[in-house]
Parts: structure tokens; sequence; C-alpha cells
């Protein structure tokens, strides 16, 4: 009821209210029966005695903490809502496996929220004793054919209860979600069941792909290999489906990459791009080189944004091939392409690198070397997160002219930290801060600052000259919206600066995907690869202009004037868009080969990640 009155203007009416309040009755009992069953069941034949005494002390402590789980997860959902827009869910159990970092920033940003659970937890703990301690436990004495009689009315009640259902399928979100609303849809779960749902299908993700029904292997390579095609250049392997000779644009010298992720930067924050008036050094530079007014990010996470940037990899239902198990070794990066063209490669991070199973991944996937919080000098200020981004470009610096003096070019991916709550910068950048300056609009200011300031440095450097550099974001911050996929907090900055690099604006509709091909082609590097993504650097027919976003289980098939939306267990839907927002629903049937290629490409992440099939050839 608190989160229908808190978000009653997302909710829009009583009668809204008043079905996810009977809606939510079902999945609270649904939540029930997978907690009580087991003990319920084991209560009516634990007897008087010792044996029985011990067994009860376990069933009491079962009965006590799944209580107070579910207490805990309602005090924390206010919060999460806050940051994610949706209950908690699998980010919940990512950053769980992160407690160190997670837990330094929550005490900085969050302490009225802890000392909430913290009552919340020894309320609930008090009253379970207290209800559980005078009830079934305590009272199981009888006939053992009434406790026959007893147990199966109960196994058909809990099994009633916990299926939830008569039809061939047991309960599931989709069969109580009833908006376009994510936010709303998940008003109707509780968290502890939202959260144990999202647990069991990460455990088969394998599987991932049932959400948006099946197609043949053929099929979905079709599509993939379609959307690809930008012009007629052949695959050439069956092995790796999207294998094929890429030639590069520039033909002289090969020349360093650098790729600058910058934590959740979305395109409403940079003034350039229709947003706030929050980034002058990036406005400044984006007249002085090669941007997107019309880049999209494919998620919502840091690791998806790495996959696309780093890998060219599209987006699925899965997690990021980052932290997954197959892709530890032997999956496609562009460092294991340039290695194989004689670069150094190298990650640069702020914080520590095993966070998000980066430094397995890029390790296991053609990264040389990697300079994290642990090998900074004397980093100047350090915050939940790790260093500052001012510190995180001097080392960058520092890098960069020593592996300029080498005779191979190199590669590196720097990825800032500042940009991230509880949003701990230091004053030595001199932005223009206002209000609370622990605030995300003053850690955007902090972190364009200290992007201006290393961009300044690099262009009287000697290695300018000779580096093509991306600055581009990983996702937007807080990705909110009434819509199915809120497109406009998928919009982010792109640009690519550098020697040889001409200003221009470039208004096409693109995707993360893309970049990871254009920059190869701008730094002369060709090859075989598996790429999918378009060089920007050519034509590509507005037909063709396509961005993917992943939005929770929500796919989007973007084109340039409608979006394809792909729902797990639903049918698809179709709408119009202006870029930002999905606008007018249009009749799905009239739009059949669009949906089978969306559906196509949604499966392809799942396909190539089973099966091996984006690598390098041997």
């Amino acid at each position: 009821m608190y989160l229908c009155i808190t978000y009653f203007d997302r909710i829009g009416s009583f009668a809204d209210v008043v079905n996810i309040l009977l809606k939510g009755i079902r999945v609270d009992l649904v939540l029930i029966g997978y907690l009580y069953t087991v003990p319920l069941l084991v209560g009516i034949w634990i007897s008087n005695g010792k044996f029985s005494r011990f067994f009860s002390r376990i069933l009491m402590a079962w009965l006590v903490l799944a209580l107070v789980l579910v207490v805990y997860m309602e005090v924390v959902t206010p919060e999460f809502i806050l940051e994610y827009d949706t209950r908690p869910n699998r980010l919940f159990i990512d950053y769980l496996i992160y407690p160190q970092e997670v837990f330094s920033m929550l005490w900085q940003g969050y302490k009225l929220a802890i000392l909430c659970a913290a009552c919340g937890i020894a309320l609930a703990s008090f009253l379970a004793k207290k209800l559980l301690s005078g009830g079934v436990l305590s009272s199981n004495a009888g006939a053992t054919g009434t406790k026959v009689g007893f147990t199966i009315l109960m196994i058909l009640v809990c099994a009633l209860v916990t299926r939830s259902s008569l039809q061939h399928r047991p309960f599931n979100p989709s069969m109580v979600y009833f908006s376009n609303d994510n936010l709303v849809n998940s008003f109707v779960l509780n968290s502890g069941y939202s959260v144990l749902y999202a647990a069991y299908n990460t455990s088969s993700e394998a599987q991932a792909s049932d959400l948006y029904g099946r197609m043949r292997d053929d099929a979905v390579i079709a599509s993939v290999r379609d959307g690809a095609d930008q012009s007629g250049v052949p695959f050439e392997s069956d092995e790796i489906p999207t294998l094929r000779t890429h030639q590069a644009s520039y033909q002289g010298k090969a020349k360093n990459i650098v790729i600058l992720l910058q934590e959740s930067l979305g395109a409403r924050y940079v003034g350039s791009l229709g947003g706030e008036n929050l980034t002058p050094n990036l406005d400044a530079l984006m007249e002085k080189g090669w941007r997107f007014t019309n880049a999209y990010a494919t998620g919502t996470r840091s690791v998806r944004g790495i996959e696309a940037v780093f890998t060219g990899f599209s987006p699925g239902p899965s997690r990021s091939v980052v932290k997954l198990d197959k892709s530890q070794s032997d999956f496609f990066t562009l460092a294991s392409f340039l290695e194989k063209h004689d670069y150094s490669t190298q990650f640069i991070y702020g914080g520590e690198s095993h966070f998000d199973n980066m430094k397995s991944f890029f390790l296991g996937n053609g990264v040389e070397d990697i300079q994290d919080l642990t090998k900074f000098t004397n980093p100047k200020f350090v915050g939940s997160w790790g260093a500052s981004d001012q510190d995180l470009y001097e080392e960058a610096h520092k890098q960069f002219l020593a592996l300029n003096k080498r005779s191979q070019p190199f590669f590196s991916l720097v990825f800032s930290t500042s940009n991230h709550s509880p949003w701990e910068f230091p004053d030595s950048c001199p932005a223009s801060f206002t209000g609370d300056r622990a605030s995300r609009e003053n850690a955007v200011r902090y972190a364009d600052c200290a992007l201006g300031e290393f961009i300044r440095k690099a262009e009287k450097s000697d290695y300018w000259k000779d580096t093509v550099f991306l600055i581009i974001a990983d996702h937007d911050s807080r990705v909110t919206g009434s819509n199915l996929v809120p497109i406009d907090r998928f919009r982010i900055p792109a640009l690519i600066l550098g020697g040889g690099i001409e200003a221009k604006t470039d208004n096409r509709l693109v995707s993360q995907i893309d970049f990871p091909t254009t920059i190869l082609s701008l730094a002369g590097v060709s090859g075989k690869h598996p790429l999918i993504g378009f060089d920007l650097t050519k034509e590509v027919a507005a037909n063709k202009q396509r961005a993917m976003l992943q939005y929770g289980e929500n796919f989007s098939w973007l084109g340039v004037d409608h979006a394809v939306i792909l729902r797990p267990q639903l049918p698809p839907k179709v709408y119009t868009h202006d870029g930002s927002h999905l606008l007018s629903e249009l009749d799905a049937g009239g739009y059949s080969e669009e949906i089978v290629h969306a559906r196509g490409n949604a499966l392809w992440s799942n396909l190539a990640y089973a099966k091996g099939l984006y690598r390098l050839p041997d």
C-alpha cells in the first residue's frame, strides 16, 4: 500500500490500485507456500521427546528466518526502487557477491535505510518467535490416521497455493502483469518472491530464450546476418556464423585505440544533446570530433556496456557475458582481435578489477595488463568505488606515455567510477557545484571536469596524433520510465576524437555495438572477426539502422520510426516512437517479418554463447 500511495501518479487510478492489491495477495500466498510448505508438513509428524525438540528448534529457526527475510526485503525496497525503478530483482543478487563495495556505498549514502532495515529485522524476529512458539510446532499430538489425513489435505492445499494455477504452467509473474509500466507491474509482486524468481531464472539461464518463443538455429542466424549486412560482404563460416572479412577505411599505419567508458552518463545530462547543462567540457569536445546524437546503450548496467563496446556482442535476457562461465575464455573481444595484430592490450580501472568478474573476463580474453586501484601510485582521493576520475586519468596518461614509446600500437579500455552513488569526489577539479555536494548532478560535473582535464593534457602529448579516442557511456543512471522500454533512458553520448578525426555531427540511429567495428576501421585494422555492428565510417541505409535495448526481461528492436517490444511469455508489441518515448501502438499483425527479425536477434546472444559461436577462428 505504501508503494501504491507513493507512486500513485505512475499507477493512474484507484481501480488499478485495487487490482495491484488483489493480485498482490495471490503472489503473497505463493511466497508463503514456497517458504512454509516443508516446515508445516514436517511439523505435523514431530512427536514429543528430545529428538522432536531438536527438530522443532530447526523448524522454528526456519520459520523465523523466513519471516525476517520477507520483512527485510520489503524494508529495503523503497531505496532500491529509487535507484533502479523496480523491486529488488536480479540486480540485488548480483550485488550480494561484492559485499565490500556495496556495504561501503550503503554506509556512505543510505544510513537511514540501514537503520530502518535493522529495526524491521529486530521487530520481525521478536514477533515471529512469539507467534510461532505456541503454534503448530508445540502442538502436534494426534492419532496416526489423523496425521495422515491432515498431511494429505495440507499437501493439496499447499500445492494449490504454491502453483496458484490449474493451468499447465504454474504461476509466473506474467500472469499478474497488467500495465505497460514495469514499475507498476513489480508492485504486484512482493520483493521476496521477486528475488527468489530472479535467482531461479539465473540458475537456468541457458533456457532464457524461452522467454520470447523458440526459433530454429538457422532462422536465428539468418535474422542476425540480415540485420548485420551493410555492404554485401559475405559471411564465411558455419562454425562462426557472423565471421567475415572487414576492410578498414583508414589504410595507414595502425593507430592506438583508447575507449574512455563513462559511468552512468545518460544523454539527459549532456547539454549538447538537449539535456541538462552539466557537461561543459564534453560539450566543447563535441565540437572538435565526430559526435553522435542518436546513440543508444544496450542495457542498464556497466557489464552490459562493457559487453557492447568491448566485445560488440548483442544483449539478451541473460546476464552479460562478462559474468557468464563459458565466455571467460575463447570469446571474441577487441583485445583478443588486436592482440593478434601485434597490439599491446590494457584495462585501466579506478576500483578493484575483480568487481563484476571483470578481471577474470579480461585476462581470459586478450587483455595483457590490468591497472586497477591496487596498482595505482599514491592516488590522491579514494572513495567507496575506488580512486577518483582524476587519479584514473593521471594513471592512464602515464601508461599511454610509456606505451607510446614502444614499437607497437596499444589498446586501452579506461573505465571511470566517480559518477556513482554515493557520489564521492575530491575538491581538486574546478567544476561549478550546486546544492548538496554529494548529488548525482555534482558527480556528473566532477566527472566531466576530470575528463576535460585529461583530454587537454592528451592533446598536447606525443600519443594524441596516433590515437583514436572513443568517449562513450556504459549506460544512463537510474533507467526508469512508464513505457515497456524507456527509450530516452538508453540514449547516451558518444564521441570519437584524435589525430585525423574530422569534426562532424552524425544523426544516424546507432548502437553501442556499432562502435567496435567503427574504431577498428578508423585505426586501420582489417581482418576476420564476428562483429555484427556497422562500420559507421561507411553508409548505413535508413531501413538498416537499429538499436537493441534490453530492459529487464523486455527486449526492444528499435528502428528509425518504430520499435518492436518482446516480452516474456507474452505477445510482442509494436509502437511508433520519437527517439525518447513509445507513442502509438501499431497492429502487430502488420509487422510479422519485423517481429521474427527482432526475435532472432534477441535469441542470438543465447545461441552464440551456449554453442561457442562468437569467437575468432583457430
